[in-house]
């Protein structure tokens, strides 16, 4: 049965990235191959992608620059990360990557996410970033788990990791590096407080 999954690395406090869109703070973190939640182990995994347009515009100049990296953590060569159909939720018109598999969508995640599904066939669906397309999957009753390799640093503002009320279940903690990783069941959307008075 095919699984959502929203995998990525985390600050301490919550944050994906800067707020200028920056990771240098995850690329100087020591991490194991074959280690707790390791990305070789997890993309063999995944048969579709998705992503945001911020997340997608930040691939596409990395590697303009020849960078080596990408918002999961993984090292690459420099070319498109993914052999995998990828999904970009988009409202403006965004650069295509030559021999990319890449569909720009906007609205609703279901009808998306059914397709993607259908493209994964039995293999999970990998929500790249960022965390409000994530929650929005989360929503929709769409995001199965999360998967976080957690750095030993803080930013004090910038892209939230999860940015609605959820409630998370934990299944796993392990150590990969400088990482604490911890795996989640997602349980559900956070109920309103009760109001006194």
């Amino acid at each position: 049965m095919t699984r959502t999954l929203f995998y990525t690395a985390t600050t301490l406090d919550g944050f994906l990235a800067t707020d200028d869109d920056s990771l240098d703070w995850l690329f100087v973190q020591e991490q194991e191959e074959g280690g707790a939640l390791d990305y070789a182990s997890f993309i063999a995994g995944v048969g579709a992608v998705c992503m945001g347009a911020t997340t997608y515009e930040w691939l596409v100049r990395h590697l303009a620059d020849g960078g080596s990296g990408e918002p999961g953590g993984a090292a690459g060569d420099g070319g498109w990360p993914y052999s995998v159909p990828c999904w970009v939720f988009t409202h403006r018109d965004l650069p295509r990557v030559e021999g990319a598999d890449l569909r720009f969508v906007q609205g609703d995640v279901e009808p998306v996410w059914q397709q993607m599904a259908a493209a994964a066939g039995d293999r999970d669906v990998w929500v790249v970033g960022g965390g409000g397309l994530a929650a929005a999957f989360a929503e929709a009753g769409r995001l199965d788990r999360l998967l976080l390799s957690i750095a030993p640093v803080t930013l004090g503002s910038g892209r939230p990791l999860f940015p609605r009320p959820f409630d998370l279940r934990l299944v796993e903690t392990g150590r990969n590096g400088a990482f604490l990783c911890a795996t989640y069941d997602v349980v559900g959307p956070r109920p309103a407080p009760d109001r006194v008075g």
